[in-house]
This record gives C-alpha cells, structure tokens and sequence, in this order.
C-alpha cells in the first residue's frame, strides 16, 4: 500500500464542491486523513477566497490512474479545464505525494513544487504529516514549514459550515 496525499481546493461554491470531492474520494479510496479546512486568499489572480485542505489515504492504485480518478472527480463538480492556468475553480484536487516517490523525472510534478511555495498545501500537510521527509529536499514538512515565509498569502483556519469537519468527518490534525 502506498500513502497518497491530495490537495483540495476551491472557491466557486466552495462548501459543496468540497464536500463533494471529500465524499468521491472516500467512496473510491475508504478511510481517509482529513486535515482542517483553511480559507486562503487566491493566489496569482483576483478572485474570492478558497478553502483548502489535504486529504490522505492508503492505496494499490497507481500514480496515473489516480490522476484519471481525480479528473473525473473535478469534472464531476462541473470543472472545465481552460488555458488559465491561475482563475477561480470549482473544484482543484492535485496529488501532492505518492509514498516517497519522486516523479518529477518521468514528467510528472510529484512531490508538488506546490509544497514549497503555497502556505494552503504545505500548512494542512504538516497538520497531518508533520515529521514526514519530503521526498526530494529530505528535511521533514514541520521544519519547511518553520522556515516558511508566506509572501503575502493569507492563510486562516476556516469555518467551516459542519462542525466536525469536511463531510461529517471528524478533524484529525
């Protein structure tokens, strides 16, 4: 079994469209680490702001069809992918690790370089996996974190509309 950590977002009806994608996931994948739900200034454009969490669990499936999977989760919220690359999303879900693989090699961007330069990955990352190594730059996300400097990103824990977490599913930082 290999841990696979994905990274939502969205702010295009962004209570719904989490719920939804927390539920695909755990009715494909089962149990699930959920981080807290964090509301995020968009980033690279002007737009409303995001929530943003991490999501991890347990899986045989491979990297590339996980990536088919979560494609036809966001197009099932109603995403259309456009040539921008930084706009308002209905539903943004992204593989940032696959074990301690690094697949930047073989043309594709995991570990996310996303990690290391966007308090809405890293910060709910550490709130799951904080002594785990990154996979590239070996220092545990705790210590990336502590160095971080967010740049003018706002980060603040959400809150979120359900009270246990995304879903009903209980916090587990």
């Amino acid at each position: 079994m290999t841990l696979v950590v994905l990274s939502l977002g969205s702010n295009i009806n962004r209570e719904k469209n989490i719920g939804y994608a927390v539920r695909e996931i755990r009715g494909r994948y089962g149990v699930l680490e959920v981080s807290p739900v964090y509301e995020t200034s968009a980033v690279g454009f002007e737009g409303p702001p995001f929530y943003n969490l991490v999501v991890g669990f347990e899986s045989r499936e491979s990297l590339p069809g996980i990536i088919r999977a979560i494609r036809e989760m966001e197009s099932g919220a109603g995403r259309v992918r456009g040539p921008k690359t930084f706009d308002s999303r209905v539903l943004d879900i992204d593989v940032i690790l696959y074990g301690n693989e690094n697949w930047r090699g073989r043309g594709i961007n995991v570990p996310r370089d996303e990690i290391e330069r966007y308090a809405y990955v890293l910060k709910p990352l550490v709130d799951l996996y904080p002594g785990m190594i990154h996979p590239v730059l070996g220092i545990p996300f705790r210590e990336m974190w502590d160095r971080f400097e967010p740049r003018g990103q706002t980060l603040f824990l959400a809150q979120y509309p359900l009270e246990e977490g995304v879903d009903g599913l209980p916090r587990q930082a």
